[in-house]
């Protein structure tokens, strides 16, 4: 590989990390709305209502926030951070052979 070429392999790992993300966002959104609608006619008062929407909107913004921020990250970095990887898992396999 010459100096400012890609491998194509980091393309394909940032794809499937991006989209494990996506999963990972949707599967935490689907958690807390599910768990809210369960636990919302036990909760007894309007209070302990608008606090859970508080409390589950704060946990739902910031995960949310910090996962679109690690992919970004990971999409301007991403020729260090998996060539590294890469770099190494290259390595392991002539180790093997």
């Amino acid at each position: 590989m010459t100096p400012g070429s890609e491998d194509p392999r980091i393309e394909v790992m940032y794809r499937r990390d991006r989209a494990w993300a996506l999963v990972a966002i949707i599967v935490l959104w689907l958690t807390l709305l599910f768990v809210f609608f369960e636990v919302l006619p036990d909760t007894g008062s309007s209070g302990v209502a608008i606090a859970l929407v508080i409390a589950a909107g704060l946990v739902l913004l910031f995960n949310t926030a910090s996962i679109f921020a690690l992919v970004r990250h990971y999409h301007e970095d991403k020729v260090h951070l998996y060539g590294l990887d890469l770099h190494y898992i290259d390595e392991m396999k002539k180790s093997k052979r």
